[in-house]
């Protein structure tokens, strides 16, 4: 009895131990993957209004731009839950003219942390997300290659098997960290981590380049700058839904992007 009650005191400690560790998991994992909870300190890119897709996004003007102002995406009632989402399948990138009709933040960035929902309607469905204008997170049902659904496009292998399917809502989680620079010399590759509905799927992964040509986005097709670049999605002529849409900016000194 007498070695039991020695060993009482030190319990308190560990169950404090184990409740603030799992405190920290649970504001980080609330923060993560599908219906993600927007930090207090986060700005709102996109909440389902015709009011904030209008105040915050417009039209890349690649060297493709087909489209013109107002943004034709459409809202539309959310398929699954309550709200409205935002319908990529604008008239103008029929026939997947990537490039013709992307939508673009006002805003342009260097370090953040992004949080994007993104549904397909129908097998096949394609769109992008892309990081500063640049590099994209595909968004394409069916391919599990790399340049497939999830894939740092042509560089990271497809993390598929975390993809949710067609009519439901899928969730990119995304810590990026802008490629450095020194005398218009690159220094440092862009790095990303990013979780897929709530999976770590790229773990401080280094992106290399700009793939697609000048249609694509910044720098596409020439030597990378050190301009910064808004969050863009791509339209390619599909039922490609999006809601939920918030971003953090950060500042990042070392090469880490993990969280």
């Amino acid at each position: 009895m007498k070695q039991f009650l020695k060993k009482v005191p030190c319990i308190p400690g560990i169950l404090t131990f184990m409740l603030l560790t799992i405190g920290v998991h649970g504001q980080k994992a609330k923060h993560i993957g599908v219906a993600a909870q927007v930090p207090k300190d986060a700005s709102i890119l996109f909440d389902g209004s015709r009011a904030l897709l209008d105040e915050n996004w417009t039209y890349w003007e690649g060297p493709r731009l087909a489209a013109t102002l107002p943004i034709k995406w459409q809202i539309e009632k959310d398929p699954v839950d309550d709200g409205n989402a935002v319908n990529s399948n604008d008239p103008a990138a029929a026939d997947g003219k990537y490039g013709a009709a992307d939508i673009v933040t006002k805003t342009k960035y260097r370090d953040f942390r992004l949080h994007v929902e993104f549904l397909i309607v129908n097998e096949g469905g394609n769109s992008g997300v892309y990081l500063q204008n640049r590099y994209e997170i595909q968004v394409l049902d069916g391919d599990s290659t790399k340049h497939g659904m999830g894939a740092i496009i042509n560089e990271s292998e497809s993390p598929y098997h975390a993809y949710n399917g067609l009519g439901k809502w899928n969730a990119y989680d995304v810590r990026f960290r802008a490629a450095r620079f020194k005398n218009g010399i690159r220094t440092e590759k862009a790095r990303a981590t990013v979780y897929f509905n709530g999976k770590k799927v790229h773990e401080n992964f280094p992106i290399d380049k700009v793939w697609g040509g000048v249609n694509s986005g910044l720098d596409g097709g020439v030597e990378l700058t050190d301009a910064p670049g808004g969050i863009k999605l791509q339209a390619e002529g599909h039922d490609v839904l999006y809601r939920n849409i918030w971003i953090k900016e950060l500042n990042l000194k070392k090469a880490n992007t993990n969280f």
